[in-house]
């Protein structure tokens, strides 16, 4: 098996520009744990929603907000995301993706083209729901 069979397809991702409110609500409309951040069409980065509650003061819509916290959703996503994400192509191996699930401590894959284009996303989700078990 490879990630072609088992990838989501049809990604969302969004600008490098793209601010933080509009990340995020795309994350909660979605049920995302994790969008590409692209520029120009090419995958640029990654930001999980890990990297969201890292960032965003838990203060926002609260009695006790301060501007200060407000600033943490002027962010854009280039000032969030993980840089140079490890990504698999189309071709490579099942096997070889968990391999990078347990060697490096990621949830998720982008899936890219030779140009850097994004094809696809693997979570470890993914990777649950194909696997078949020997009974």
């Amino acid at each position: 098996m490879k990630a072609q069979d088992i990838m989501t397809q049809n990604v969302i991702c969004v600008e490098i520009d793209e601010r933080l409110p509009k990340v995020r609500q795309i994350m909660e409309m979605h049920g995302f744990h994790h969008l590409p951040v692209i520029e120009k069409g090419k995958l640029v980065g990654i930001i999980s929603d890990r990297d969201l509650l890292r960032l965003i003061s838990p203060f926002i819509n609260s009695v006790s907000e301060q501007p200060r916290d407000l600033d943490t959703l002027n962010r854009a996503a280039h000032q969030v995301m993980t840089r140079q994400p490890i990504t698999v192509n189309a071709e490579t191996s099942v096997k070889d993706i968990i391999t990078w699930f347990k060697r490096v401590d990621i949830s998720c894959l982008p899936v890219t083209d030779k140009d850097d284009h994004v094809i696809g996303i693997i979570s470890w989700r993914d990777l649950l729901s194909h696997a078949t078990f020997a009974s």
